[in-house]
C-alpha cells in the first residue's frame, strides 16, 4: 500500500523559505505522478505544483516564480521548495501521489507564514 509522508513545514515569516518533503513508500515511485495541494480551513483543496513522472512541471500562478516542485527518484521523495513566502502561503500543505485510477494522500504538514 502506498504510503506518503510530508515534513518541512512550520512557522516563518513573510519574505523567509521553507522546503516541504514528501516520502514515498508501497510501490514504485518513478511511475507516479505526484503533486502539492494546500488547503485553508473551510476552502477546497487546490493545486500548488505537480510534477509528471517525466519531470514536467506545473505551477498555480500564484506560486509561479517563488515555488519549485522537484523529485528524486532513487529516494523516493518530492519536495516543494518554497520562497519568498507570503501570509496568503498559509495551508496545510498535502502531497499526492497518482497512477490512474488510484490516487493517494498524505496527512498534510501546516505551514504558517506571519509577522
Amino acid at each position: 500500500q502506498v504510503q506518503l509522508v510530508e515534513s518541512g513545514g512550520g512557522l516563518v515569516h513573510p519574505g523567509e523559505s521553507l522546503r516541504l518533503s514528501c516520502k514515498f513508500s508501497g510501490s514504485i515511485f518513478s511511475a507516479f505522478y505526484m503533486a502539492w495541494y494546500r488547503q485553508v480551513a473551510g476552502n477546497s483543496r487546490e493545486l500548488v505544483a505537480s510534477v509528471t513522472i517525466a519531470a514536467r512541471t506545473t505551477y498555480a500562478e500564484s506560486v509561479k516564480g517563488r515555488f519549485t516542485i522537484s523529485r528524486d527518484n532513487p529516494r523516493s521523495t518530492v519536495y516543494l521548495q518554497m520562497n519568498d513566502l507570503k501570509p496568503e502561503d498559509t495551508a496545510v500543505y498535502y502531497c499526492k501521489a497518482e497512477l490512474n485510477p488510484r490516487e493517494y494522500w498524505g496527512q498534510g504538514t501546516q505551514v504558517t507564514v506571519s509577522a
